[in-house]
């Protein structure tokens, strides 16, 4: 129920996902602006929307989007929040012509190219984030909605700064939050972030090294950072029968099933170290009904494709797109018996959680963010391991595997964890005392 605190008139949020443009996002998943209008839900940014929606906050989700004309409104109907879609400014388009990955970390990367790119490229490649938020447009949006408050998924990106920009010509306080965003690579960054960073009112971190390296690298003071997890709705994530999901699915009833879902990105992810650990479990238990499931889509799916196609023995079942049907995907987390997380990066992952929820337990890789999910190790319900370490991740997978009894504890500690911790009304509540000002530091641990 909203927090006593929440009282009086409905506020606006406006809310900016990761991307210059929102393809940026939605093409390495195979999606495109109506799915993401339409059917598309969960992860961070609409577990904000139905989190905050209790506490008396409207959300704006504001995209730029590289096919717009002028500015449309649309409705996100799963969610009921207002999408704003803004054209990506011509500047940017002029910058990026010819870029493959405007998103990479160096202009070569950007424009594919083996040779040192030209000056005009790497010029481009410096600037292009910066033309990408349409300013004049954005404060005429958000003035249009009596924005309350301005929050950003990632600090490290230009679109940050260009939010701080704006919050302060419409007298709106800017938030931005952690989800992986732990550096940036352009010069003009090391100038302008640090001054974004002291000018807007606060950001938000789950991860404990992160918050240590924002005090440490920008001198942010404690106050300023609130450590608050995303949130998952455990109403829509819950355990099911699994010999039912097995059958709806056609999966067999005698094989001991690991699953994953999310991007497929080969290093952020480490889907290397995954199938590596995988072959190791695989190998010393020949005698043993084993299966690896894979779902999802992303940048890497060729690189998958190879990988997989060189090891066709190894019990690897991949599902290559990504399931905008949450119920759908629910069931092919309780048809599984325990979930794996194997990434060298993250901020703070909301797909483990969802496994959890249904009642899984987890192994896990200690990429930022994940040791806060497990904070009590095995009594919230899973393995951690270290990062990029495929013995440690396949030792752990092992020992899960031959143990009945213990992933059904696990899983059942798992539950409780995410009912406590990172439901919806738990985590509304902090958000909506960070974004009105009644706390000032500490909130949502």
């Amino acid at each position: 129920m909203p927090d006593p605190d929440a009282s009086g008139p409905q506020r606006t949020l406006a809310l900016l996902p990761w991307g210059d443009t929102i393809e940026d996002f939605l093409d390495g998943i195979g999606l495109d602006l109506e799915a993401f209008c339409e059917r598309m839900t969960g992860g961070w940014l609409f577990g904000y929307v139905a989190a905050l929606r209790p506490f008396g906050w409207r959300t704006v989700i504001h995209v730029v989007s590289r096919n717009a004309q002028r500015v449309e409104r649309r409705p996100h109907l799963p969610t009921g929040a207002t999408v704003c879609i803004l054209p990506q400014p011509a500047l940017h388009r002029r910058a990026t012509r010819g870029m493959a990955a405007p998103w990479a970390a160096t202009p070569e990367d950007a424009f594919r190219t083996d040779r040192r790119a030209s000056f005009v490229r790497r010029l481009a490649w410096h600037a292009a984030p910066y033309l990408a938020t349409p300013l004049p447009s954005l404060m005429r949006e958000l003035r249009r909605d009596g924005c309350s408050a301005i929050l950003v998924q990632e600090y490290e990106t230009a679109r940050f700064d260009a939010c701080v920009l704006a919050g302060r010509l419409v007298k709106v306080p800017v938030f931005a939050t952690f989800q992986g965003g732990d550096r940036h690579f352009r010069r003009i960054e090391h100038l302008v972030r640090p001054r974004s960073l002291v000018a807007c009112q606060g950001v938000v971190s789950a991860s404990e090294p992160e918050a240590e390296r924002l005090a440490r690298d920008y001198r942010l003071p404690p106050g300023r950072i609130a450590r608050i997890p995303n949130p998952l709705d455990t109403a829509l994530w819950f355990p099911e029968d699994r010999a039912a999901a097995r059958a709806a699915l056609g999966w067999p009833d005698g094989e001991t099933v690991v699953i994953t879902h999310g991007r497929i990105e080969m290093h952020r992810k480490g889907l290397d170290v995954l199938l590596d650990a995988w072959e190791a479990v695989v190998a010393a238990r020949t005698g043993s009904a084993l299966r690896l499931v894979l779902v999802g889509d992303g940048p890497d799916a060729d690189a998958l494709r190879s990988r997989l196609a060189a090891r066709p023995a190894a019990r690897i079942a991949w599902l290559d797109r990504y399931i905008l049907d949450r119920p759908l995907m629910r069931r092919h987390l309780n048809a599984a018996d325990i979930y794996v997380l194997s990434s060298r990066h993250e901020g703070f992952p909301v797909a483990p959680l969802e496994a959890m929820a249904c009642g899984l337990p987890v192994v896990v890789a200690d990429a930022p963010g994940v040791p806060e999910i497990l904070e009590a190790g095995e009594a919230s319900g899973g393995l951690l391991v270290s990062r990029g370490d495929a013995a440690a991740l396949a030792s752990a997978l092992g020992r899960l595997v031959d143990d009945a009894a213990l992933r059904r504890r696990l899983g059942a500690a798992a539950r409780a964890r995410v009912e406590g911790h990172f439901a919806f009304d738990v985590v509304g509540r902090a958000l909506d005392r960070l974004l009105r000002g009644v706390a000032a530091s500490g909130v949502g641990r």
